[in-house]
């Protein structure tokens, strides 16, 4: 394939850079140097000069030290041209007990603008020395290419001085640059088309103090070509068609930042296969070739620094006079393979503008410079440039002592305010700019004239405001101070700051357009000042790169950064961890119904998170995801085509579906294929009709269909052998007009999912046929389950290195018996990672990234030592430490500020032990994932003495997680949730089972039929109610109606006892027992009212001999005692809404029994049997069912009641009716007349007295009783006749 681009072909023929090197590459430098290349801050006597500052002599005083043991002090090296330093060594001063013990180092081209050396991306400080005589060497990790070396003291032997003697080891370096003043350019041409090479490289390095400019520009064929540009500071790569366009073209990548600070920048950039990488001096940044790119070739290029018309944002920029642009390999002046011209002033020398900087580094940092005589006239001139992360600080200040006015310039908000107070004036505001803590160089200019005060930022390209008001300056404005600290001694009244401290850098300080001379100032010749860099600016962008993961936005200050990770998915100080769960698995063992969820296979890895549905039954728990087409699709015969194709797009990405099924247990997806005249495979010998692709992407071709294997050609009717034509392995290939089909559920994983089908035999008059693909659906997570046992404390198990240098995180559950123990340790040289159980309730994170020994503690305050599940989170990245135990409060330990960030670890890493085989862990450790890794603990076990794979026992920790009596059943990976004494269903028992009933709706559960009664034996589990005496009950149930009266439940015996739960027509509910054939009804009567609202109600009824409770939703449970009997004997069965058979029941209870029930139960349970669950989910259980009956979520909290209309409706009739039947069977006796009265005075009495309240609507969810065992049973049967009494009624 013709290559992207040809840079390789340039580069061999530049010339070469001249390097001269010894052995090794490490000459020591400082030996030979003339005393004039030395320089300091200081000296204590001329024999302490820093020309005596020589590793290993002893000239002199044996040494260099200052004047003034502090850390203004510099020892500076000009090593007299431009030079590769590899390595620096320190040394005490002979004889003596001066040396130090940290300094920093600086490097520079010019002698000034130094640039300070860090170690690890923000670490600057370098250890010293412990004595005066030992050399100690620190090799630099990358190479530094200059000419000027100066070291700072930072720490010295605090019994004596600084003293210092040095070595500098390195080799000299040479190379050709290129000097470009704006508007020139160094064009190559090719005249020879280059041969294609796998990898191709243009490399260069570049330094400037301009911010934006074109550095190179490539063309090719058709107008296409790629463009490196500066954009404020950083590096971006456009790719552009055709040259008259106005755009920048399509962005590539950017990399970089702060580039324009006049120091050598390397880059390169390299083409391998279909990708780009832009390299900016340490860090990489890939990107796609684009698709129009592949056949495209250079045939010119071009090194510039100049305006280039096609990015807008050049527009009225001042380019640079002076860029140079350095090849790696040089610059060739001419060659018989390409042209090579010069347009504009290229000059073939680097040209070095200097520019003094000052850091102003923290609170104390001030710069206080004298005012001028000038200023007496009324006009000022204050003009300097500045940049900064920090949104606000002081930028200047001076007072004018006579009219008591102090002057403000200060950043709040990124903008620029001026702010004049006192002198018994009205405070002055003035503001300008916006977004100026962008780490950009912004200008500011102050300035008073006569009649008009204006601050002015960023010259043409930023804002003025401006007032009429001048500044009223006298002579004794004598002093201007810079930044917010203050000299020791000035006083509190002189040097104030109401502001933020401002963290940043300035150049340019000009006063009435005089320059002020920083490099004086140094020097204590002009003006004081303390905590302040000079010569330097040491800004760091501490979000490039950014630290921040997963699409996590960077923001900084001065001295630190923070990511947003909102709507990213993940948490934590870098983004670094996910919100999510792993698996459908992990959900349920939260807690966690069926439905939507984000799932993050990888945790803190690469891969995004997914919306998947999460399918969970009693059994099992399925991820389930969705394609394109789910459905039963018909393919119609077309002679014009000769084959069907189907493609296949899953919602899950190709990264998702492939860790998913890696990770799962068992995966499925139904094939089916519906047909008519249309065969599908063929026959075993013949090709086949029709395939389908399955498998990792892009997916392997698979001739055997749903039901069979792979491979075999065949579909599930082959494999049973019981296909329609025993000559064919496929219901449809006997070619039957006669609509067949083939169906069945692919199991293997290893060629799941299917991407796409393709059906062959369509094209005949006559054919036609149909498929269904089903959603991948995939249940079992290997990885949530994967433990190991660990019996003896001396065991333990070894995995590879640990490598999480800037993040990491590690989480498992454990469960153990004893009190302490280590979890896992990871050793390195002086770093390490560890985390144990140190006593019954507390876990320790510890770990050394080289800034010393840190821990993270969590105490629980509970034992942790109880032999169930606990969960650990620990995570270190650069800014902070944290661990987290069970739902605990998380602790954290902040890293310490420009420290080690790197965590270099080179031992095994051990689990469940130590290298030293002490403090051994006893106990089980499951799921142990590192950085979204999870470690196959269960394969390791399996090979390692004292270690056993797997850990049963989940049913103490997750057991609570089975509600509503259902029972925790123990599974060799995890548990499940028995709901067969349950009257709910679902995963954790919890799906209320509800149903929706009509007038003319019964379910009678029959517990005894009455054959029965005279056999020994039982037909039925139910029937042990048929042979025993029922000393108690539990009942539970949520019902929803507007009918009232209405009989709830009714339980009947074979000797004509009875217990009976009803709506009264008051709207109260009423409970009736008859637990003796001879005796009268006891009535109970709650006080709780209104129950026929049409919402939803949850009872609870509990009984153990005379002692009953009833408990409606949340009010106060209503006790009371039965008198007549205590034992319910010989129970026949159980029936909700209609008694069909109502011949047994007193009058008043029949004529309710006939009426039925109109609304919604859900959730019945009486003891252990579920009559509705039994009628909806098990037909087979002895239940009949007659009348409509419709399942549906009526027991929810919702008010929708699918009978609403039709109860509302027919309410008044139903009390009509009821009202006939009860006047037909009292007509004519007195008594009960009589009787009736007494009884409507004592109900009027009652209602009168009783509380009206209204019932809130609430989910129900079965209340459960007080204690988790069921009541007990008699075993004695007592058939003795107790002497009739009047009926009871009880007040609750």
């Amino acid at each position: 394939m013709p290559d992207l681009l040809r840079f390789a072909n340039i580069i061999p023929l530049f010339k070469l850079p001249t390097l001269r090197v010894t052995a090794g590459g490490k000459c020591p430098l400082v030996n030979n140097l003339p005393p004039s290349s030395f320089r300091s801050s200081s000296q204590l006597t001329s024999s302490h000069g820093p020309v005596f500052a020589k590793v290993n002599r002893r000239e002199g005083a044996g040494g260099w030290s200052p004047l003034v043991s502090d850390r203004y002090q510099w020892l500076e090296v000009d090593l007299g041209r431009r030079t590769q330093i590899t390595a620096v060594a320190t040394q005490g001063r002979y004889g003596s007990s001066d040396w130090l013990t940290g300094y920093l180092l600086m490097f520079s081209d010019t002698g000034h603008n130094w640039r300070q050396h860090r170690q690890e991306d923000s670490l600057g400080a370098f250890p010293g020395n412990s004595n005066a005589d030992t050399v100690v060497q620190y090799k630099l990790k990358q190479p530094v290419i200059a000419r000027y070396l100066r070291l700072i003291p930072l720490d010295w032997n605090p019994t004596g001085r600084i003293g210092l003697r040095l070595e500098i080891y390195g080799c000299q370096y040479t190379s050709d640059v290129a000097n470009f003043d704006g508007s020139s350019s160094l064009i190559y041409r090719l005249s020879v088309r280059p041969s294609w090479s796998e990898m191709e490289v243009i490399s260069l390095k570049f330094k400037t103090l301009k911010n934006s400019g074109t550095l190179l520009h490539a063309e090719g064929q058709r107008d296409h070509s790629l463009t490196l540009v500066l954009e404020k500071g950083k590096l971006l790569l456009y790719h552009q068609q055709g040259v008259s366009s106005s755009s920048g073209g399509q962005l590539l990548v950017s990399l970089g930042s702060l580039l324009d600070d006049q120091h050598w920048h390397h880059v390169k950039l390299e083409r391998l296969s279909t990708h780009l990488n832009l390299t900016v001096d340490k860090n990489t940044q890939q990107a796609h070739v684009p698709a129009e790119l592949s056949h495209w070739d250079i045939h010119q290029a071009r090194e510039t620094f100049q305006h280039t018309q096609k990015h807008a944002h050049f527009k009225d920029v001042l380019l640079p006079k002076s860029l140079c642009s350095l090849t790696l390999y040089g610059i060739l002046y001419g060659s018989s393979n390409q042209f090579q011209f010069l347009l504009g002033n290229v000059t073939f020398s680097c040209a070095e503008p200097v520019s003094v900087s000052a850091t102003f580094t923290d609170a104390h940092s001030f710069l206080q410079l004298p005012g001028l005589t000038t200023w007496s006239s009324g006009v000022v001139s204050v003009a300097l440039q500045f940049r900064t992360w920090n949104k606000a600080g002081l930028l200047l200040t001076f007072d004018l002592p006579q009219q008591e006015v102090m002057v403000w310039l200060y950043l709040s908000e990124a903008r620029l305010r001026l702010q004049i107070s006192g002198g018994g004036r009205a405070q002055l505001d003035l503001s300008a700019g916006s977004g100026l803590n962008d780490g950009q160089w912004h200008s500011v200019e102050l300035n008073s004239r006569e009649d008009q005060l204006s601050i002015t930022v960023d010259k043409d390209e930023g804002a003025t405001a401006h007032v009429s008001i001048p500044l009223p300056l006298t002579a004794d404005s004598h002093r201007v101070f810079l930044s917010s600290g203050c000299p020791v001694q000035e006083g509190s009244q002189e040097c104030r700051n109401p502001f933020r401290v401002f963290q940043g850098c300035m150049r340019l300080l000009t006063l009435d357009n005089q320059p002020v001379d920083l490099i004086k100032v140094q020097q204590r010749l002009l003006g004081n000042y303390s905590h302040l860099q000079i010569d330097m600016c040491g800004i760091i962008d501490r979000c490039s790169p950014s630290h921040c993961e997963h699409g996590g936005r960077c923001t900084q200050s001065w001295s630190t950064f923070h990511c947003n990770c909102s709507n990213s998915g993940y948490r934590g100080a870098t983004c670094h961890s996910s919100t999510y769960e792993q698996s459908c698995e992990a959900y349920k063992h939260k807690g966690n119904t069926s439905g939507h969820y984000y799932i993050d296979v990888d945790g803190s890895g690469p891969i995004q998170p997914q919306l998947i549905y999460c399918d969970m039954t009693e059994d099992r728990t399925w991820m389930v995801i969705q394609h394109n087409n789910t459905e039963l699709t018909p393919v119609h015969s077309s002679p014009e085509r000769s084959q069907h194709s189907a493609h296949f797009d899953y919602a899950a990405g190709e990264e998702q579906l492939a860790a998913i099924v890696s990770q799962s247990e068992h995966c499925e997806q139904e094939l089916s294929y519906h047909c008519r005249k249309s065969r599908l495979l063929n026959t075993p010998e013949g090709a086949p009709f029709s395939w389908w692709l399955g498998g990792p992407a892009p997916g392997q071709v698979q001739t055997y269909w749903g039901g069979a294997l792979p491979d075999s050609r065949q579909c599930a009717c082959g494999l049973q052998d019981n296909c329609l034509d025993s000559n064919h392995y496929c219901n449809c290939d006997a070619d039957y007009d006669q609509w067949t089909n083939d169906s069945g559920l692919l199991t293997h994983k290893e060629t799941l999912p299917v991407r796409s089908l393709v059906l062959g035999d369509i094209q005949r008059p006559g054919s036609e046929a149909a498929y269904r693909v089903g959603p991948l659906r995939c249940h079992g997570d290997k990885n949530f389950w994967n433990a190991a046992f660990f019996d003896k404390e001396t065991s333990y198990l070894h995995f590879p290195t640990f490598h999480g240098e800037l993040n990491a995180d590690i989480s498992f559950l454990f469960k153990t018996p004893s009190s302490s123990g280590v979890f896992l340790e990871n050793l390195g040289i002086k770093d390490f990672i560890r985390i144990e159980l140190s006593s019954s309730s507390e876990v320790v994170f510890s770990f050394d990234v080289g800034n010393g020994p840190l821990e993270v503690q969590v105490e629980t305050h509970v034992p942790l030592n109880d032999n169930r599940w606990h969960s650990v989170r620990a995570e270190r990245n650069v800014k902070e430490a944290s661990l987290r135990v069970d739902k605990f409060p998380a602790a954290t330990q902040e890293a310490p500020a420009d420290g080690h960030i790197h965590l270099q670890l080179n031992s095994q890493l051990f689990i469940g032990g130590t290298a030293s085989r002490q403090k051994g862990f006893l106990g089980c450790i499951r799921s142990l994932q590192l950085n979204g890794v999870t470690l196959d603990l269960e394969e390791r076990a399996k090979i390692t003495p004292g270690v056993r794979p797997g850990c049963p026992g989940h049913c103490s920790s997750y057991g609570s997680l089975c509600q509503n009596q259902g029972r925790c059943v123990e599974r060799a990976s995890g548990f499940s949730c028995d709901c067969g004494q349950s009257a709910y269903t679902g995963s954790f028992c919890h799906e209320e089972v509800s149903a929706s009933f009509m007038s003319t709706t019964s379910i009678t559960y029959t517990l005894k039929e009455p054959y029965e009664l005279s056999r020994n034996s039982s037909a039925l589990p139910s029937s042990i109610y048929s042979d025993t005496t029922l000393r108690g009950e539990n009942i539970s149930l949520g019902f929803r109606t507007s009918q009232s009266p209405a009989l709830l439940l009714y339980i009947s015996s074979f000797y004509r006892e009875y217990l009976a739960l009803l709506i009264n027509q008051h709207d109260e509910l009423e409970l009736r027992y008859k637990l003796h054939s001879s005796r009268d009804v006891e009535v109970l009567w709650s006080r709780v009212t209104n129950l026929a609202d049409g919402r939803l109600h949850a009872v609870t009824i509990r009984r153990l001999a005379d002692t009953v409770y009833v408990q409606i939703d949340q009010d106060a449970r209503e006790d009371f005692n039965l008198t007549s009997d205590v034992e319910f004997n010989n129970i026949k069965s159980l029936i909700l809404g209609r008694v069909q058979e109502s011949d047994e029941l007193e009058a008043e209870l029949a004529g309710l029994a006939s009426l039925g029930f109109t609304g919604c139960l859900s959730g019945v349970r009486f003891n252990s049997i579920s009559p509705l669950k039994a009628a909806l989910l098990h037909p087979d259980s002895p239940v009949i069912v007659t009348g409509p009956l419709v399942q549906s979520s009526c027991g929810s909290s919702s008010p929708a009641d699918p009978y609403a209309a039709e109860t509302t409706h027919s309410l008044s009739g139903t009390r009509n009716r009821l009202t006939a039947v009860l006047c037909s069977v009292f007509s004519g006796l007195i008594a009960v007349v009589i009787f009736v009265t007494v009884s409507a005075l004592a109900i009027m009495a009652r209602f009168i007295c009783s509380r009206k309240e209204t019932y809130r609507t609430q989910e129900v969810k079965a209340a459960q009783p007080e204690d988790g065992h069921e009541f007990p049973f008699s075993s004695q049967v007592d058939c003795e006749s107790a002497p009739s009494q009047n009926q009871k009624e009880y007040f609750i």
